[in-house]
């Protein structure tokens, strides 16, 4: 069997279990019954057990079809429904009712709204806060296309952080986001710490990235002020994302993690299995 075949078996360390806990089953039953969507389910993530059972989640708003194809993404795509103006009052009941004490927002990108969403963001983090004020909010936010006044629109809410995704270095960003820019991507994340929130980032390996690239991401991201990096494994979701290159060993990702707190990162996740929201209470102090 040749070396690059090697690479793309999936290893002992990428095994997880199948969710099947009563915590489980309960916060499922509730996000089915208020109609919500979460990034947990459609994005296949690998710790959904652990994070609701240990009182956090990542809902997701404005429906579930993104007008985007970013070709690591699982989440559908094509043209959105109308926006549901009743969706934050939900997405707030629900916190409640799940007894949250984190809780992780995210959205599909809507560039066939005006301001992109931002106003439904708004009023949900709004929502959340009025209705359950001890819980803590992570905002998982979309570029808006850049528009500063819509990232405003979502910075004025105030949530405790305020995350955006690089997902992969400078060189692949064309091959596996749709639409999306690195320099854009920057400058969201510099625009949120110039607002006085924790910013916050993400990226994948094992898309074909060099270390050097890796390295000079972290460089990139700490050159506006990011405080928060999550590094995580690419898992292909279908047939027609973009393919795993190789499955980094966990050594690489203890490896990238100490090389991010020495760059003045002040909380880092790094591991195969860590994606956005993974631990994402730890990243509000």
């Amino acid at each position: 069997m040749s070396n690059k075949q090697d690479k793309r078996r999936k290893p002992d360390w990428l095994k997880i279990k199948i969710p099947v806990g009563k915590t489980y089953i309960g916060v499922k039953e509730i996000i089915a019954k208020n109609k919500l969507n979460t990034i947990c389910t459609s994005g296949h993530c690998p710790n959904m057990e652990d994070c609701w059972g240990r009182g956090t989640a990542t809902l997701m708003i404005l429906g579930d079809i993104c007008t985007r194809a970013c070709r690591f993404c699982n989440v559908k795509t094509g043209k959105p429904l109308a926006v549901d103006l009743d969706e934050p009052r939900r997405v707030a009941e629900s916190v409640k009712l799940l007894h949250l004490k984190h809780v992780v927002l995210t959205s599909v990108d809507r560039d066939d709204l005006p301001d992109g969403g931002a106003a439904i963001w708004a009023e949900t983090i709004n929502q959340i806060k009025k209705t359950i004020t001890a819980t803590t909010i992570e905002a998982l936010i979309p570029d808006f296309q850049g528009k500063h006044e819509d990232l405003k629109t979502v910075m004025d809410s105030k949530p405790e952080v305020l995350s955006h995704n690089m997902e992969t270095v400078r060189r692949l960003t064309p091959l596996l986001r749709s639409k999306a820019s690195y320099d854009v991507s920057l400058k969201v994340i510099e625009n949120i710490g110039k607002n006085g929130i924790v910013s916050k980032s993400g990226i994948m390996l094992g898309v074909g990235e060099k270390r050097e690239e890796v390295l000079q991401t972290m460089d990139d991201l700490r050159e506006v002020n990011c405080q928060v990096l999550t590094i995580g494994q690419y898992l292909q979701p279908g047939g027609w994302n973009f393919e795993v290159k190789e499955y980094v060993h966990p050594d690489v990702f203890e490896e990238y993690r100490k090389i991010a707190l020495k760059k003045g990162f002040r909380h880092v996740e790094s591991s195969p299995l860590v994606r956005s929201s993974y631990h994402a209470e730890k990243h509000i102090h």
